[in-house]
C-alpha cells in the first residue's frame, strides 16, 4: 500500500471539513474580520432565505438595527474572551424576524491570530417566551447603552463609583450591589446601593473573597449562590434573603482595579444578568480608567501650581498676545503688583528676547534678572524673574572699591616715586635735614600703604568668615589708655579726654584684635570731625557686659546710615567720600572683629551734634559685681 502525500492528505482533510459544514442541521456563517462571509452552509440558506452565492464576500443583512448594539458587544467579547451563547433575533429575506438561539466564536489561526467569527444558528422551540426574552434583552442593552453615556459623562472618581454601583442594581434587576476596591492583598467597599452606609469603607481579605475566586479562574464574571450563613460571611452582604451574587472583575489598563457585586435577594439571577454585569463590568473599567486620568491630571496641576507658588521666583504665565495669565505670590512681592492688577495686562517690565537674560529695572528701583521660554503646544510664554538689587549694589560697590583703591594707592605711591627720584638725582645737592625730611616722608607713605594693605586683606577675611580670635581675659582699660597715649600730640584742633573707672573689670577677648577695634573707631572719630572738638572715650559696666564709648563732635551719621556704615565699601558721608578718604572697610572689619569675640559695635546720635560709638564686650566671670549705672 502507497503512502498519501502531505498535499493529499490536507486537500482530503479540507474536504472532510466541508462535507461537515454542509451537512451540519444547524445554520453556520463564518465572517472575516470586516465582518464579510466567509461560509454560508446549505442550512443557513434555509433558515434565512440567501443563497451562499448571494451572501459570500458581503456583510450579512442578519441583524436587526435596534440590536446592532448588541451584537458588536457580544463579537467584543469573543474577540477578548471566550465562545458566546446568547438568545436572540436575526432578520430572514422576507423581513420577518426570526427567534433563535446562536453560539458564538473566534475564528483563529493556528498562531492564536483573530481571522473572523463563526456563528452557528438554531431555531428557538418556544417562540412567544423567545420573543419576550429577545425583547427584554433589547430593552436592557439600549437602557445599558444610556447608562455606559451617563457613567463616562462624569469625570470625578468617586461619583464615577456611585453611577456604576446605582446601575448595576437598575440593569440586573438586583435587590443591591457595590463596588469594592482591590488594595494588594485587601478589598475595599468604596460604593453601595441598597447596602447600609456605615459598610463604605469596610475592607476585607482578597484571597478568601470571592473577588479572589474569581481571579483564580481566570475569568471575567462569576455566579455563587449558596444559604444565607454562608453569604453573609462576606462583610458587604448584609441584605436580608440574601440567595445569590453575581461579581464582575472591572480591569483599568488590562489590570484588575475592582470588581462590582450584584446582590439578589427577593429575585433569581441567569445567564442574562450575568451578561450584562460582565459587559457593564469592561464598560465601568473604562469609565474608571478615563476618571483615573482625568484625576491624575487634576493632581498633576495642583502639584505643579504649588510648585510655581512656593518658588521665590517670580513666575507669569502669558498668553500668545503677551497678556498675564498667571501671576505667582513672589511676582506680587517682587513687583509689588497685586495678580488682581496684573491678570489681563501686560507685565510691569520688558521681556527679553527668547535664549537671553535681561536685567531691569522696575518702578520702586529693584533690579530683576527676566528670562522667558516658549509652550509651543499652547503658544504661551512662561516668565521667570528674580531679585537681584543686592548683587547689582554689590557689583557697584565693587566698582566703586576699585576706583577709591586706585585713588588711595595712587597717592603715597606717587609721593613715594616724587620723593625718592628726588633723592637719587639730587643726593649730594640736599642738605641733612631735606634729606632725613624725604626719608622720612617716604617711612610716612609706605606705612600708610601697610594699612591699607592690612585693612583690604583684614576685610577680605572678615568677609569670608575667617577671622580668627583667641579669647582670655585681659584688662581693657590698660588697652584702651596704651591706643590713646599718642593721641592728643595728632591733631591740634582735637581734644582727647579718657575717662575709665579705676575698677573696671576684666572682659573676655582679643586682645590684638581689640587694639585693632580701638583703632579704627579713635581713628573714625578724628576723620570725621574735621572741624576739631572734644573726643571722649570712656567705658563702665552693665551687668556681665563691659561698654566703651568713643564720643566725638563731627558730622554724625543720618538714621538711614547707621546700620550700613558697618557694610563693605560704605562711608557715612556718601555724598563726598573723597572727603574723607578710606574705602569703607575699617567700621565693617570693627563690628567683625567685635562680634568674633562674642560682641558688638553700634553707632549712635549724641546730643548736640556728632556719633557715639558703642562698643561691648562680655566682663570676665570673677570680675562681675553690681550693675554701674549707664553713662
Amino acid at each position: 500500500m502507497g503512502v498519501m502525500s502531505d498535499d493529499r492528505v490536507e486537500n482530503a482533510d479540507d474536504g472532510f471539513a466541508h462535507a461537515v459544514i454542509a451537512s451540519a442541521p444547524n445554520a453556520v456563517v463564518a465572517l472575516d474580520r470586516d465582518l464579510s462571509v466567509l461560509v454560508w452552509n446549505p442550512a443557513a440558506e434555509r433558515v434565512f432565505g440567501w443563497t451562499a452565492a448571494e451572501m459570500t464576500g458581503r456583510r450579512t443583512p442578519l441583524v436587526p438595527d435596534e440590536l446592532l448594539a448588541e451584537h458588536n458587544a457580544v463579537l467584543e467579547r469573543v474577540r477578548t474572551g471566550g465562545p458566546v451563547s446568547l438568545r436572540t433575533k436575526r432578520r430572514r429575506r422576507d423581513g420577518s424576524l426570526l427567534d433563535v438561539g446562536v453560539d458564538i466564536s473566534a475564528l483563529r489561526s493556528e498562531a492564536g491570530a483573530l481571522l473572523g467569527y463563526v456563528s452557528v444558528y438554531h431555531p428557538v422551540e418556544n417562540e412567544a417566551a423567545a420573543q419576550e426574552k429577545g425583547a427584554r434583552r433589547a430593552r436592557l442593552v439600549r437602557r445599558l447603552t444610556d447608562v455606559v453615556g451617563d457613567i463616562n459623562a462624569e469625570l470625578e472618581l468617586s461619583p464615577v463609583l456611585d453611577r456604576i454601583a446605582a446601575s448595576l442594581t437598575e440593569l440586573t434587576g438586583a435587590d443591591a450591589g457595590g463596588f469594592a476596591l482591590i488594595e494588594g492583598e485587601r478589598l475595599r467597599l468604596v460604593s453601595t446601593h441598597g447596602l447600609p452606609e456605615r459598610l463604605r469603607g469596610a475592607t476585607g481579605d482578597l484571597r478568601s473573597s470571592l473577588v479572589g475566586k474569581l481571579l483564580r479562574t481566570g475569568k471575567t464574571v462569576l455566579l455563587e449562590t449558596g444559604d444565607q450563613a454562608a453569604l453573609d460571611e462576606l462583610i458587604w452582604s448584609e441584605l436580608p434573603g440574601l440567595h445569590t451574587i453575581a461579581l464582575g472583575v472591572a480591569a483599568v489598563g488590562g489590570r484588575p482595579y475592582g470588581a462590582l457585586y450584584a446582590l439578589f435577594a427577593k429575585r433569581k439571577a441567569g445567564h442574562i444578568e450575568l451578561e450584562l454585569l460582565e459587559l457593564l463590568a469592561g464598560h465601568a473599567g473604562i469609565a474608571l480608567g478615563n476618571a483615573m486620568a482625568y484625576q491624575d491630571a487634576v493632581r498633576q496641576r495642583a502639584h505643579e501650581r504649588a510648585v510655581v507658588d512656593a518658588s521665590a521666583d517670580g513666575i507669569a504665565v502669558l498668553d500668545g498676545n503677551g497678556l498675564v495669565r498667571q501671576w505667582n505670590p513672589a511676582a506680587e512681592e517682587l513687583t509689588g503688583v497685586p495678580a488682581t492688577e496684573v491678570i489681563g495686562h501686560r507685565p510691569p517690565f520688558p521681556l527679553p528676547a527668547e535664549g537671553e537674560k535681561l536685567t531691569t529695572q522696575i518702578a520702586g528701583g529693584r533690579w530683576l534678572d527676566v528670562v522667558s521660554a516658549e509652550i509651543d503646544e499652547t503658544a504661551e510664554i512662561v516668565v521667570d524673574f528674580r531679585d537681584v538689587t543686592r548683587a547689582k549694589e554689590l557689583e557697584e560697590a565693587k566698582d566703586l572699591f576699585l576706583a577709591t583703591t586706585s585713588h588711595e594707592l595712587r597717592t603715597p605711591i606717587t609721593v613715594v616715586q616724587g620723593f625718592a627720584s628726588t633723592l637719587d638725582a639730587r643726593w649730594d645737592k640736599l642738605s641733612d635735614v631735606e634729606r632725613r625730611s624725604a626719608v622720612r616722608i617716604i617711612a610716612e607713605r609706605a606705612r600708610a600703604l601697610g594699612q591699607l594693605m592690612d585693612h583690604l586683606l583684614l576685610g577680605s577675611r572678615a568677609g569670608a568668615e575667617e577671622l580668627k580670635v583667641q579669647i582670655e581675659s585681659f584688662d581693657l582699660a590698660e588697652r584702651v589708655r596704651a591706643a590713646t597715649l599718642g593721641m592728643p600730640v595728632l591733631s591740634d584742633r582735637h581734644h582727647v579726654e579718657v575717662d575709665i573707672p579705676g575698677d573696671l573689670p576684666s572682659v573676655d577677648g582679643d586682645a590684638l584684635a581689640t587694639d585693632i577695634l580701638l583703632g579704627q573707631l579713635l581713628e573714625n572719630a578724628f576723620k570725621y570731625s574735621p572741624d576739631g572738638g572734644l573726643i571722649r572715650v570712656l567705658a563702665w559696666q552693665e551687668r556681665d557686659h563691659v561698654v566703651l564709648a568713643v564720643d566725638d563732635e563731627g558730622v554724625g551719621i543720618a538714621p538711614d546710615d547707621r546700620e550700613r556704615v558697618f557694610e563693605r565699601f560704605v562711608q557715612a558721608d556718601s555724598g563726598d567720600r573723597r572727603r574723607f578718604g578710606g574705602v569703607g572697610l575699617g567700621l565693617y572689619i570693627a563690628r567683625s572683629l567685635a562680634r568674633a569675640q562674642g560682641g558688638d559695635v553700634t553707632a549712635h546720635p549724641r546730643l548736640g551734634g556728632g556719633t557715639r560709638m558703642r562698643f561691648i564686650l562680655g566682663a570676665t566671670q570673677a570680675y562681675i559685681g553690681s550693675d554701674t549705672p549707664k553713662r
